[in-house]
């Protein structure tokens, strides 16, 4: 239990309802959004939280617009991520990077996070114990910006964002559901969500990197 007598579960839940019943400014955004970021920090209830601390790593939050139309939503930070805070600024970011390039945006123009802000050992795959602890500060995040689109970055967060959307039976393998659009309804309206390959899949396959300059081509009607 935290203080107050509800569990962490419960708590963020309520969060995630007060997000939803109100209009934010800018500035309102801002603030919850550095509220999560300073939760993070101290988020001890979490197994990589030691380990955060015994290599001296950032949790990654996320970065860009807080009012972005286009969110993409990755697994976990990598070790470059984990030593700067910053999602998505290693080899992959690059990728990354240049796939917003050729549909005319920059970092500055969307928002880019993953499910799990803390570095998992290894590099490994996050579990599942790791992203139900974590979901809730994304689903915060979903709430205060709004987007219109939430471009998934590989399987895990694919999974996890079509299940939390009430979409979980049109779950497929991810080479069958890359660049598609599926329709989910939110408080704050229709979203569009679309799963799109990891770009670390670009780094050793020069198909794979076509194939995700083309999927990204799909989200040129929502710049």
């Amino acid at each position: 239990m935290v203080p107050g007598g509800f569990s962490y579960q419960e708590k963020e839940i309520h969060k995630i309802e007060s997000i939803s019943n109100m209009s934010l400014t800018l500035e309102e955004k801002f603030e919850k959004m550095k509220e999560i970021r300073d939760e993070l920090l101290q988020f001890n209830e979490s197994p990589l939280y030691k380990y955060r601390l015994e290599n001296k790593f950032f949790p990654v939050a996320g970065e860009g617009s807080h009012t972005a139309q286009i969110m993409f939503v990755g697994e976990a930070p990598g070790k470059n991520e984990a030593e700067t805070g910053r999602p998505f600024c290693g080899r992959s970011g690059k990728v990354l990077d240049e796939m917003l390039e050729s549909i005319s945006l920059n970092r500055s123009d969307v928002y880019i996070t993953n499910i799990v802000k803390d570095r998992p050992p290894e590099n490994r795959d996050p579990t599942g114990e790791e992203i139900a602890l974590y979901a809730p500060f994304l689903e915060r995040q979903i709430e205060i910006i709004q987007p219109k689109v939430i471009a998934t970055l590989g399987r895990f967060s694919m999974s996890y964002i079509m299940t939390h959307f009430g979409l979980k039976k049109d779950l497929k393998a991810i080479t069958s559901m890359h660049g598609k659009e599926f329709i989910a309804k939110t408080e704050h309206g229709p979203v569009v969500i679309m799963p799109l390959y990891h770009p670390a899949v670009a780094l050793y396959n020069g198909t794979n990197k076509k194939t995700l300059m083309e999927d990204f081509q799909n989200l040129k009607k929502y710049v």
